[in-house]
């Protein structure tokens, strides 16, 4: 529809046929809306398509594929690109492994103390010949604590190095 100033309008609902309008509208004007919105988008499919090729290409060339038709200097850059990556490789390398040394030894470190903190709560001194030995195979019974678990300090046969015997642990005689 046109207006009395010449203009065309057109009221739409959702049963309306947009693209009649724009058809219409293109055949009254005798101009084309969507010719260089195509050609544009063709432009740049065709541009696309040529960035993805040449990517693929380096790719099969740092992967040491498609390199006969490269000359010299190109190979020699490639070379250059392929050792820098290897260099950025080796750090990255370099920096995972000593984070994971780096956290490994935080929780031997956290291991320790919580050993020394257990010693101490169960009122053992830090003696390499003390232990414990759990007689049920690991069982934990009754709101976490162990069945059948003895204290063992291991003595010297030695009468007069003997020393007294914690309370409720056994002494075990080596000899």
């Amino acid at each position: 529809m046109f207006s009395s100033t010449g203009k065309y309008h057109e009221f739409c609902s959702p049963s309306t046929d947009i693209k009649g309008i724009f058809d219409r509208y293109q055949q009254v004007t005798g101009t084309s809306l969507w010719v260089e919105q195509y050609e544009n988008m063709q432009r740049t499919l065709s541009h696309l398509k040529d960035i993805n090729r040449n990517l693929r290409t380096e790719i099969r060339q740092r992967m040491g594929e498609d390199l006969d038709g490269l000359e010299f200097e190109e190979l020699r850059g490639l070379e250059q690109n392929v050792d820098a990556a290897l260099k950025e490789v080796s750090h990255r390398k370099y920096h995972v492994i000593t984070t994971q040394t780096e956290t490994f030894k935080k929780k031997v470190k956290h291991s320790e103390e919580a050993c020394r903190n257990l010693q101490q709560e169960l009122g053992m001194r830090e003696e390499p010949a003390f232990g414990f030995v759990d007689n049920t195979g690991g069982a934990w019974v009754d709101g976490g604590a162990a069945a059948d678990m003895y204290a063992f300090r291991v003595v010297p046969s030695q009468p007069n190095l003997h020393g007294m015997a914690y309370g409720g642990s056994h002494d075990l005689r080596l000899g």
